[in-house]
């Protein structure tokens, strides 16, 4: 896991330059796809996935831009200055898996865009810094919904991070709003990911028709980062983590 969890990051910090103005995420996928295939020799599990009611993801990775949330397909989409994206890579490694994914932004971003970006990473280190042993799973969520709910924003309901080993997604899920001291108690040696998804305006989404983007329904900006996560006896080890992955932010006041 820890070898699977570095790769996914490694890939996240080798698209970044690639992410500008005239670009499209398509162009991304491709990049990202031949960078898991010939450089790593990893499998991208995104691609072809398809759990029950879903056919299959056609592309690598996701790529949700601006007022999607997530599961963005990559395609003709070109990106303009000013748009932020979110990149979701997972990548499978001798039968582990890797899933990570962050926030880009296209030029310059508003100082809004900016901002919501950098409360949804608060949001996922709250959450992260809540893991250890006898923990509870409604500690995460609580510590990541009353940091977005403080400044304004919404956590998205629909969506939450999961277990994640030898295959993609595993129980248990991780709700990211709740209240502290509810919910499974975390032990030693779990493994899962902490992603939340936050919107700007209101938490209600919907789903494109080609059955996989989600966006929100009041069309506001949304973000989201994620890491995967290792539970020990005394706190936590961030599994996804590389040479350029962005350091926690300061504890917020």
């Amino acid at each position: 896991m820890r070898v699977a969890g570095r790769l996914a990051a490694e890939l996240l910090d080798y698209v970044a330059p690639f992410v500008k103005p005239g670009v499209t995420t398509g162009k991304l996928n491709d990049l990202c796809h031949e960078y898991m295939v010939k450089v790593q020799g990893t499998t991208p599990a995104p691609l072809n996935y398809a759990p029950p009611g879903y056919k299959p993801f056609p592309k690598s990775i996701c790529t949700s831009v601006n007022h999607q949330v997530c599961h963005g397909i990559p395609g003709e989409r070109v990106l303009k200055p000013g748009d932020i994206l979110n990149i979701d890579v997972t990548v499978i490694k001798d039968g582990f898996h890797g899933d990570s994914s962050r926030m880009y932004y296209v030029g310059e971003p508003s100082i809004q865009a900016r901002r919501l970006a950098e409360i949804t990473y608060e949001c996922m280190w709250l959450g992260i810094e809540q893991v250890r042993a006898g923990a509870q799973l409604g500690d995460l969520g609580a510590a990541i919904q009353a940091h977005a709910e403080k400044h304004g924003y919404s956590v998205v309901r629909e969506f939450c991070g999961h277990g994640i080993g030898r295959r993609f997604h595993e129980d248990p899920q991780i709700l990211h709003y709740g209240r502290p001291g509810t919910g499974m108690r975390l032990e030693a040696g779990m493994t899962f990911t902490v992603e939340p998804m936050i919107n700007a305006g209101k938490p209600g989404i919907r789903e494109l028709a080609d059955g996989w983007t989600i966006v929100t329904k009041d069309h506001s900006l949304s973000a989201q980062w994620e890491h995967t996560v290792l539970v020990t006896e005394t706190g936590y080890e961030v599994l996804t983590a590389s040479v350029a992955t962005p350091a926690a932010p300061p504890r917020p006041q």
